[in-house]
């Protein structure tokens, strides 16, 4: 049954977005009330590319895809949201939609704030404004060292990274993934996420189970990825700071 907190009031769920954790007591205490706790599903589409923004979404678990689509139907992941963040940034920046498909990639739940709400609730108060534009920066970071990840390096080194930052939004060391997902969110071939899993397994770093990727030595997988994996992560420890 739900408790109390110290001022006596009554305690709502707890809150494991690392955003709304951070907020001051009083600005989190006036927009949770805004905002409704939803599942997120596994291929759950949140919103579309080029489509509109219905709301911002603060995951609580799970993973989120950004998706980047072309034309041809070629697709690949150029960002990757957890309990760290938020999807649909766009909203925060006046923009009515957004430039990739938000796309659930491990099921979870989020806090869902409407893009009516938006405008005011986040960026109307200063300390959650400062708070919600750090986050846009490392968000950007992010897509911006994928952009040059996948210009630059091997195929085994992206699989790493990105198999470490999935490995740091889920809650254990076994995670669903298919090779045809893999080879989507990478960009590259099949028969190219097939060696490069092959090769992380043989050096003992992962199993591959059928559908399914397993993280046996998480240093290893470090040393195996490039630098963009670090990088990435200095950044989002200056968010969290």
């Amino acid at each position: 049954m739900p408790g109390t907190d110290d001022g006596g009031r009554k305690a709502g769920p707890p809150i494991h977005n690392a955003l709304l954790r951070k907020l001051p007591g009083p600005d989190r205490d006036r927009l949770l009330p805004l905002m409704q706790h939803i599942e997120l599903p596994l291929k759950a589409v949140l919103f579309e590319q080029d489509g509109p923004l219905p709301a911002v979404y603060f995951i609580e678990s799970g993973t989120i895809s950004m998706i980047a689509g072309l034309a041809d139907g070629a697709a690949t992941e150029v960002g990757l949201v957890g309990p760290e963040g938020l999807a649909g940034l766009p909203l925060l920046l006046s923009a009515p939609t957004s430039p990739f498909e938000a796309v659930v990639q491990l099921a979870g739940s989020a806090w869902r704030l409407p893009a009516s709400e938006c405008q005011p609730a986040l960026l109307g108060h200063a300390a959650v404004a400062a708070i919600m534009l750090r986050y846009v920066d490392s968000f950007h970071f992010q897509v911006a060292q994928t952009a040059v990840c996948n210009g630059r390096h091997q195929v085994e080194q992206r699989l790493a990274r990105w198999l470490l930052m999935t490995h740091d939004r889920s809650p254990g060391d076994r995670f669903s993934m298919t090779h045809e997902f893999l080879s989507k969110m990478l960009g590259v071939r099949r028969p190219g996420v097939t060696l490069a899993l092959g090769a992380l397994t043989r050096a003992g770093l992962v199993q591959h189970e059928r559908g399914a990727v397993h993280v046996i030595d998480r240093g290893g997988l470090e040393a195996a990825a490039c630098e963009c994996y670090a990088n990435v992560r200095r950044r989002y420890e200056w968010l969290a700071s």
